[in-house]
């Protein structure tokens, strides 16, 4: 195992990962949003993880292994410069922006969103 530069926490090998025989797969870390494959020279792609719908690439169709594997409409990330392919994590809410549902403020304040203020003044 190796130690992951930014965080410092354990990098899961993608050993456990059943693999594809054309695409490199992972599983996203949670939170995760951008690449941490290793390129040949050592360094991390860092390229953004986006929602791939691949039923709708082209060659993708060609190909036809990720549907085989996982049916239509699975859930698949994939890296915008080396299309490695990340699958969720067990821990992140699916179906959610890969941005995520942001963070409480550090302070300790909790800001009601502007549809429920519109609709208290409403009430009045």
């Amino acid at each position: 195992m190796e130690r992951s530069v930014a965080s410092g926490e354990t990098v899961t090998q993608t050993s456990n990962v059943p693999q594809l025989p054309n695409h490199k797969v992972k599983i996203k870390k949670p939170g995760q949003r951008a690449c941490n494959e290793k390129n040949d020279k050592g360094k991390f792609c860092g390229g953004h993880l986006k929602r791939w719908y691949y039923t709708a690439d082209v060659l993708e169709r060609e190909c036809g292994c990720v549907e085989k594997a996982w049916g239509a409409d699975a859930e698949v990330y994939r890296c915008e410069f080396c299309q490695t392919l990340y699958l969720p994590n067990d821990e992140d809410a699916h179906g959610v922006n890969v941005g995520g549902v942001g963070q409480l403020s550090v302070f300790g304040l909790t800001i009601p969103p502007r549809e429920e203020k519109a609709k208290e003044e409403k009430k009045e």
